[in-house]
């Protein structure tokens, strides 16, 4: 078989990895296990988390924990240091979308895009006015289907599946299994919270030892519909 033919070994596979950070995440793993046990979070491990009852954002720790530390075990009070959701540009501008009725263009997260397109930037791959336009017409398709289907899909089952639940709605797990948003995501964890799903599959992030200890993640992993 050609290199080119195994999708392991294909060179653009390797170069995602790489951008994943997967051979870091791989090492992270063996070492939870071994201090953790099995219940150890694994990098990019899906969990299930309720949507509405994720009110805060992680206002630690310091520095700021991405998609490269998922299932980073840290102790410590970083989970006691939060910020309201609702105040959030991306969760406000939703709700004047898709519950007000406001167009796209004039809610404050649009503009605020724009005005970074214009200054030469690539806000979430967009760099131009019609690229931004896209991306929320896509996001309208999202929430149609969302609605109609009852439920957000884990990542395993969108085309675009790389790893886990890698690219999902980034959450830190809490000491007690509070689901803290991290960053990522944030316009699903929006459009779940709008249509009140009672759970939306997420990314894990940095965890609590306690919540290990407690048994807090163990409950995480286990969706209510299967």
């Amino acid at each position: 078989m050609a290199l080119a033919d195994h999708p392991t070994l294909h060179p653009v596979n390797w170069l995602r990895d790489i951008r994943a950070h997967v051979p870091r995440k791989a090492a992270r793993d063996w070492w939870n296990r071994v201090v953790y046990g099995p219940d150890a979070p694994r990098s990019d491990e899906c969990v299930y988390v309720d949507p509405n009852a994720i009110a805060q954002h992680a206002a630690a720790p310091r520095p700021r924990r991405r998609r490269r530390h998922s299932g980073m075990v840290l102790g410590g009070d970083w989970d006691r240091q939060i910020a309201p959701v609702g105040a959030d540009r991306k969760y406000v501008s939703c709700r004047m979308h898709f519950v007000d009725g406001v167009a796209w263009e004039d809610t404050p997260l649009f503009e605020k895009l724009l005005r970074e397109i214009e200054g030469g930037h690539s806000p979430d791959g967009c760099a131009t006015r019609a690229d931004l336009v896209h991306r929320y017409e896509t996001l309208d398709r999202l929430f149609d289907e969302t609605r109609a289907r009852g439920r957000l899909l884990a990542k395993s089952e969108l085309p675009d599946y790389f790893r886990r639940e890698h690219g999902g709605v980034f959450v830190h797990i809490a000491r007690d299994g509070t689901a803290l948003r991290a960053g990522g995501g944030a316009h699903r964890l929006a459009i779940a919270r709008i249509l009140e799903l009672p759970e939306m599959p997420a990314q894990i992030g940095v965890v609590h030892p306690l919540a290990i200890a407690n048994g807090a993640l163990a409950r995480l992993r286990r969706s209510r519909f299967g």
